[in-house]
C-alpha cells in the first residue's frame, strides 16, 4: 500500500488551518484541481446507470456512452456503479470490479483520456437496494428488513462482513486505480448499504456501528479511510452523500451535516458530491418532474409491477414540482458547514445556474440528464451558442436504465 504522505503534491488537505479560499469566484469553464487530478472545466457528468453492461463486462455501448459527454465537453465523466463484491450489485449485469473486468475498465478510461477529459468510477456497495434474487446472494443491511426488489429478507451484516466489505473497497480501489481512473467516487448515498448504516430508521443495531450518528458513520469513515491509504495521492477520492433522504425514516440534514464535517475532519476525501433521496425510501427526491410510473411497471418484475398499481407504490414515487437547482439550498447550508470542495448537483440545466453556483463558493457542478438529452451541451455552452439545455425533465430516460439509459425525447425507441 501507498499511503498520503508518501509524496506531496502541493493541494490543500484537511489538517491545513486555511484550506481554502471563495474570494476568488471560479469560472465553470476554466481548469480545476481535485485533489491531485487538473480537470479541464467544473463540469462533471453525474453517475447514473448505464444498462450497457450484459454479464457485468465493459461493452463497446458503455464505452460510447461515456464518450459522448466526454467528447462534449465535461472535464470529467462518471461511471456508475461498480460493486466491489458479488452481492453488493444492484442486479447481476452490474460490474463487479475484478481480475476479469479491468481489462474493459482499463480499455475504457484510455478512450476517455484521448478525449482530455478525466474519468471518475463510482464504487460501492448496494446493501439493501441490491436484488438478491437476481444476484443469486440474498442482500445485506445495517439491520434486517425485507427487500420489495426481490421479495426475500434482507440479512443484517455482521462484523465479518462489514470486515470483509471494507477490505473489497480496497482491493477494489487498487484495481481501479491500476486501471487507468483519475478519481474514485465512494457512494455513501441513496439507501446503500454505506447509508442504510447511516439512516437511524434503517440501523437498528445495538453494537458499535449502531445508535449515536458517530458509531452509524463508522463503517463510510473507515471506507474512506482505508481506499485514501490504498491510492494515496495516485487518485482524487470523493464521495457522494445524501444530505437528506426526504423520509422520516431516513438520514437528514441535521445529521448529515454533522457528518460531513466527519468527513472533512478525517481529511480523507477531496469533495463531496451532494446529493438526495433513496432508492428505497424516496427516489424522486432526487430527481423532481414527472413520474413515469407505467413505464417503470413495465420493466419491473411481475411482483414489483403489481404493487406499483397499488396505492402504496403510488405513494412510493411522490411528485415533486421539478425547478432549477432544485437542492441548491440545502447545498448552501453544506457550503456553510465544511469548507471542503463540493459538487453541486440537481436539475442544473443552464449555465446562468452554474455560473451562480461558482459564485456562491461550489468547486464543480454535476450534470445528468441534461446531459443524456445533450451530450454536447458543455462544449455550446462554452462556444457561446446556447445557455439553456434542452432537457424538460419528462423522467422518461428513468425506466430506459434497464435497456440502456438514454433521452427517449431524442431517441423514441
Amino acid at each position: 500500500m501507498c499511503g498520503r504522505g508518501d509524496r506531496d503534491v502541493g493541494y490543500p488537505r484537511a489538517e491545513t488551518e486555511t484550506r481554502y479560499s471563495f474570494s476568488v469566484v471560479n469560472n465553470v469553464f476554466s481548469p480545476a484541481q481535485l485533489g491531485p487530478v487538473t480537470v479541464r472545466n467544473r463540469v462533471v457528468k453525474a453517475a447514473t446507470f448505464e444498462g450497457r453492461t450484459p454479464d457485468g463486462q465493459v461493452t463497446d455501448a458503455l464505452i460510447d456512452y461515456h464518450l459522448a459527454p466526454a467528447r462534449g465537453g465535461v472535464g470529467l465523466t462518471t461511471v456508475a456503479y461498480l460493486a466491489v463484491a458479488p452481492e453488493g450489485r444492484t442486479e447481476k449485469d452490474v460490474i463487479v470490479v475484478d481480475d476479469q473486468s479491468a481489462p474493459g475498465l482499463a480499455r475504457l478510461t484510455d478512450a476517455i483520456h484521448e478525449t482530455g477529459a478525466k474519468i471518475a468510477g463510482q464504487l460501492g456497495h448496494a446493501g439493501p437496494v441490491a436484488n438478491g434474487r437476481s444476484n443469486g446472494v440474498h442482500a445485506l443491511a445495517a439491520s434486517r428488513m425485507p427487500s420489495p426488489l426481490s421479495m426475500q429478507m434482507i440479512r443484517s451484516a455482521s462484523a465479518a462482513d462489514i470486515t470483509r466489505i471494507t477490505r473489497a473497497y480496497v482491493r477494489t480501489a487498487r484495481i481501479m486505480v491500476d486501471a487507468g481512473f483519475d478519481v474514485l467516487e465512494i457512494h455513501m448515498a441513496h439507501g446503500y448499504l454505506l447509508s442504510s448504516f447511516l439512516a437511524p430508521g434503517q440501523n437498528r443495531r445495538k453494537d458499535g456501528w449502531g445508535g449515536t450518528v458517530t458509531n452509524r458513520a463508522r463503517f463510510a469513515r473507515d471506507v474512506a479511510r482505508v481506499v485514501r491509504e490504498e491510492v494515496g495521492d495516485a487518485v482524487a477520492v470523493t464521495a457522494k452523500i445524501g444530505m437528506t433522504e426526504g423520509s422520516p425514516v431516513g438520514f437528514s440534514m441535521p445529521e448529515s451535516l454533522e457528518f460531513a464535517q466527519m468527513l472533512e475532519s478525517d481529511g480523507h476525501l477531496d469533495a463531496l458530491e451532494l446529493s438526495a433521496g433513496s432508492s428505497l425510501l424516496n427516489p424522486m427526491y432526487l430527481f423532481r418532474g414527472d413520474v413515469p410510473l407505467k413505464e417503470f411497471a413495465a420493466n419491473m418484475p411481475p411482483v414489483v409491477r403489481l404493487g406499483l398499481k397499488t396505492p402504496v407504490g403510488k405513494r412510493f414515487f411522490k411528485s415533486y414540482d421539478f425547478e432549477e437547482a432544485f437542492l441548491r439550498d440545502k447545498a448552501l447550508a453544506f457550503r456553510e458547514a465544511v469548507s471542503m470542495p463540493l459538487i453541486m448537483l440537481g436539475g442544473i440545466n443552464t449555465l446562468a445556474t452554474m455560473d451562480r453556483a461558482m459564485e456562491e463558493g461550489f468547486e464543480f457542478v454535476a450534470m445528468g440528464r441534461a446531459l443524456l438529452r445533450e451530450p454536447d451541451l458543455v462544449n455550446r455552452m462554452q462556444r457561446g451558442e446556447t445557455s439553456d439545455g434542452l432537457c424538460i425533465h419528462c423522467n422518461q430516460c428513468m425506466p430506459t436504465i434497464y435497456s440502456g439509459t438514454r433521452c427517449t425525447v431524442i431517441d423514441p425507441r
